[in-house]
């Protein structure tokens, strides 16, 4: 477990100090950008060595991974992230254990999640998916509304009960336009997070950019990147 420790804080290090030099090259504070920690595959030994190394935000994808390891996380000073594509007999799970789900991208979605925070008397936050590859009334080949619904979907959220309408999230599409142009897609993104908060002014969280582009997101002006492999490995192949 120490050779497993050291693994990680050598990794975390590693981003950190690519995250402080992109803030630095954007002009930007080190304190404005989050990292998250995309946990998917790995167990919950690591997460909390995570935590002991000073980590605050994880991420998962698919709630059958997550829900066990947030059970076994529950006295460590985590926020989870939701940022897979959510069916909706997933949503009563996911709200027990999610602070926010990052990938909102259909009103039938935010209908479920209301319902189900309502219920577990919590205040969930809630992020726009945006597809940068779906054209108008399309889901992304990754999830996420086009981004003409954004502005409906947004107001839909935060109407609903329980839920809050924290900003806007981002894949770097594969196919489209953006297709292997990140920085230009996470310009995008913010253009798009900028016209929300026209309307929405506390929807602040810009969630963009992976291991491998996380220094385009930052230059693009992200608030939040969520970095997997960088950080804990090469991940085994999924079950």
């Amino acid at each position: 477990m120490t050779d497993r420790r050291n693994e990680l804080a050598g990794n975390l290090a590693r981003v950190e100090e690519r995250i402080s030099a992109a803030c630095a090259a954007a002009g930007r504070k080190r304190e404005e950008v989050t990292l998250i920690v995309v946990t998917k595959t790995y167990p919950a030994s690591d997460v909390r060595l995570l935590a002991e190394l000073g980590v605050r935000h994880v991420a998962e994808n698919r709630d059958q991974d997550a829900a066990p390891k947030a059970a076994e996380s529950t006295d460590l000073p985590l926020n989870w992230h939701f940022v897979g594509q959510l069916q909706t007999n997933k949503v009563r799970s996911v709200v027990s254990y999610a602070d926010v789900v990052q990938s909102v991208d259909r009103p039938k979605l935010v209908t479920a999640l209301s319902a189900a925070a309502v219920r577990a008397g919590r205040e969930l936050g809630a992020l726009v998916q945006v597809a940068l590859d779906a054209e108008s009334g399309e889901r992304g080949e990754r999830g996420g509304v086009a981004p003409d619904g954004v502005e409906a979907l947004a107001d839909a959220i935060a109407a609903a009960e329980g839920l809050r309408l924290d900003g806007v999230m981002t894949v770097a599409p594969l196919a489209g336009a953006y297709a292997g142009r990140q920085r230009a897609a996470f310009d995008r993104l913010m253009e798009i997070a900028t016209g929300l908060r026209v309307s929405h002014p506390a929807a602040n969280m810009v969630s963009a950019g992976m291991s491998a582009d996380l220094e385009d997101a930052v230059a693009a002006g992200a608030t939040h990147v969520r970095v997997g492999t960088a950080v804990l490995g090469v991940r085994p192949s999924l079950r």
